[in-house]
């Protein structure tokens, strides 16, 4: 039973879900030869791909020609919103229901990306299932539409988000999770995964910076220099991620939005919107990154942490899950929070990618 016990994480009942997979495509020249001009061939994308998504019951699709970096949140309200570098979607899957294409007019675009958002109330149960009728429109594109083309690029996003402090604003009730990885889930649910999948799994959590949290640090500021409140932040996340026996993380203060890769594929770089973290999952070496600019006071400090073989487990990601939580709260514990009024946001991901 205490076996059991610590691989499972008990989280908020309030929690939401978030599941999303991206199909993305690099067209050779030829491809767009093959049309009078770049907006038909977009509309015409367009329309093959909303009509096949219709047969198939997926209802919150968009078609991206605008090279931009999509990002999928949860919302009550639904916002569609671009940026230099990204294009963010925020929706509530119970509810909000879209099918849209952005391109800039005239524009090739590098790489055609396809974003299924999923729907409905119960999206981890549902997710293989969600998963093979997305693979049914893509084979159907491939047959139609995208002959003789490169391999789609399939990723597969799942999230979990809760309050750490639901408890402390009232939230008494919880769910034990097991976390199971995405691939024997998939394959126990009739979803065929190939074998030389990608997968990687970590956490995300934020710590706004206050007003209170400004005053409690306020000596480590000296005009305009933040370097000693950085390292102080820096130094309190390496101490509570060795002391729980997590080897890969970054604390990310420079105004830039994490995410995460694996290094086989990806490096470390960033630009003005989003720092790209790359890690090994396989290297139990510590690797604990910080990037932050010492003459910049940001709104928001970023910590990710990333699992590695190591901390996977047949049953699941839940023990993993209790030494993140028992890091955050090492480090939520030493700073002025309000527990019952303010949130204190830790968003669980599950990502698996493929060549399709």
């Amino acid at each position: 039973m205490a076996n059991s016990t610590q691989h499972r994480v008990y989280i908020p009942t309030n929690a939401r879900a978030n599941h999303y997979l991206l199909a993305e495509l690099t067209p050779n020249e030829d491809f767009y030869k093959s049309f009078s001009n770049i907006d038909c061939c977009y509309e015409r994308i367009a329309r093959q791909l909303f009509a096949c998504c219709d047969e198939y019951e997926l209802h919150n699709v968009h078609l991206l020609a605008n090279d931009k970096l999509p990002v999928a949140r949860f919302h009550d309200e639904s916002y569609q919103l671009e940026t230099q570098k990204q294009m963010l979607f925020f929706y509530n899957p119970l509810y909000h229901e879209a099918h849209k294409v952005y391109y800039a007019k005239g524009v090739k675009s590098k790489k055609i990306r396809l974003l299924f958002l999923a729907t409905g109330d119960d999206l981890r149960a549902n997710s293989a299932h969600f998963h093979n009728k997305v693979l049914k429109v893509l084979n159907h594109l491939q047959g139609h539409l995208f002959l003789n083309q490169p391999q789609f690029k399939l990723r597969d996003h799942q999230h979990l988000t809760y309050d750490l402090f639901a408890k402390e604003k009232g939230n008494k009730e919880s769910y034990g999770y097991k976390l199971r990885s995405l691939y024997p889930r998939y394959q126990s649910r009739h979803c065929n995964i190939p074998d030389t999948h990608a997968e990687m799994t970590y956490v995300t959590f934020s710590i706004p910076v206050s007003r209170a949290i400004k005053t409690q640090f306020q000596a480590l500021i000296n005009n305009n220099d933040y370097a000693k409140f950085y390292d102080y932040f820096e130094d309190s996340f390496k101490k509570a991620c060795i002391t729980n026996k997590l080897s890969h993380g970054a604390m990310v203060a420079n105004g830039a939005l994490p995410i995460v890769r694996n290094s086989k594929i990806d490096k470390n770089e960033s630009n003005c919107e989003i720092q790209k973290l790359s890690f090994n999952t396989q290297d139990n070496q510590l690797d604990l990154k910080s990037f932050y600019q010492s003459d910049k006071l940001v709104e928001t400090l970023h910590f990710v942490i990333v699992a590695t073989d190591k901390d996977k487990h047949e049953i699941g990601y839940g023990r993993f899950m209790n030494q993140v939580e028992k890091t955050i709260h090492t480090m939520s514990s030493e700073l002025s929070i309000n527990k019952e009024r303010q949130d204190l946001s830790v968003r669980f991901f599950q990502h698996i990618s493929y060549p399709y």
